[in-house]
């Protein structure tokens, strides 16, 4: 037996070899270029902590930063006809489903939830624009409805977070019919008397610009999100002139009466329970974290108030 061979040299080489590192810890902040560390990014809601760019967010980390405690209870949403054109491309439709699928863990591109924030009941619908693009079809259009008819059966408010490239085209005439179906959905929540509130995320375009996001009793949106029907670039080449700087960003609505508020996404919680509270015509609410609804943790319980500095 050689023990330097077999004993000395593997142990010296393992010393000082270079270990490998999981390719997933380190994201790139596509505003910046800043390497954020993933715990860092996650603890920050997929916001840089150097120049505060917004990335996407998914449906159940949204609704998980929302409610309280991360609890609540998902809307059951009809399934819709699979494949209605047998449409294909470059693929079929089913397969391009089964990746989408595959890719995000969800089984469409919106996600519907009943929950309580501040100790507000509400239902929250959430775009996942992972999901092809968060593209409008039949579900999206049936997953409006049914939120819909929860927020009005329960009495709740119902808040919408879109973010979408506009209608999806393997469903062609099919997706462009959930326009007016989601303008029904905003029309049964005016009768009924229920808030209705939209947050408008990066991006938000095309035919659900043109319909459910720019229907809400409140316009809020995150910061440099892109709202828009046409984008920049299709009407620069079709007017031929150069746009503002900023165009169709979030703060240029606000600027120009498009929007009521832009609210970074660490402080989106917080507002969207003042907002619903002063809608409903409740007092405010008690700020900070608190248990989930029914929780028996006395001590969660009675600590929420404390860190607030605040009565009910």
């Amino acid at each position: 037996m050689n023990w330097i061979s077999n004993y000395v040299r593997p142990t010296i080489n393992s010393l000082f070899s270079r270990r490998e590192v999981p390719e997933n810890l380190w994201t790139k902040c596509p505003g910046c270029g800043t390497m954020l560390f993933h715990r860092e990014l996650v603890e920050s809601l997929n916001v840089c902590t150097n120049c505060g760019h917004h990335m996407a967010l998914g449906p159940r980390d949204r609704l998980f930063s929302l409610f309280d405690g991360g609890a609540y209870i998902e809307v059951p949403v009809p399934a819709p006809t699979p494949d209605p054109l047998h449409f294909r491309d470059q693929k079929k439709y089913p397969e391009r489903m089964k990746t989408a699928q595959k890719k995000t863990g969800e089984s469409e591109a919106m996600l519907v939830a009943e929950g309580e924030m501040g100790r507000t009941g509400a239902v929250v619908a959430v775009q996942n624009f992972d999901f092809m693009g968060g593209s409008m079809g039949m579900h999206v259009g049936n997953a409006l409805i049914a939120g819909a008819e929860r927020a009005v059966e329960r009495r709740l408010p119902f808040i919408v977070f879109a973010a979408a490239g506009g209608a999806r085209m393997q469903e062609g005439i099919l997706s462009l019919m959930q326009m007016p179906r989601s303008t029904v959905a905003v029309q049964m929540l005016r009768e009924a008397g229920l808030p209705y509130i939209v947050v408008l995320t990066n991006p938000t375009t095309g035919g659900v610009t043109a319909s459910y996001a720019m229907l809400g009793d409140i316009q809020i949106a995150e910061p440099d999100a892109l709202i828009c029907f046409a984008g920049p670039r299709v009407i620069e080449q079709t007017i031929r002139e150069k746009l503002p700087e900023g165009f169709q960003r979030a703060e240029y609505l606000l600027e120009h009466g498009m929007l009521d508020r832009v609210i970074p996404r660490k402080d989106m919680r917080e507002e969207l329970i003042t907002i619903l509270r002063m809608l409903l015509r409740k007092s405010p609410a008690i700020k900070g974290e608190l248990p989930p609804p029914g929780s028996t943790d006395k001590k969660a319980a009675k600590a929420a108030p404390a860190k607030a500095g605040s009565k009910p």
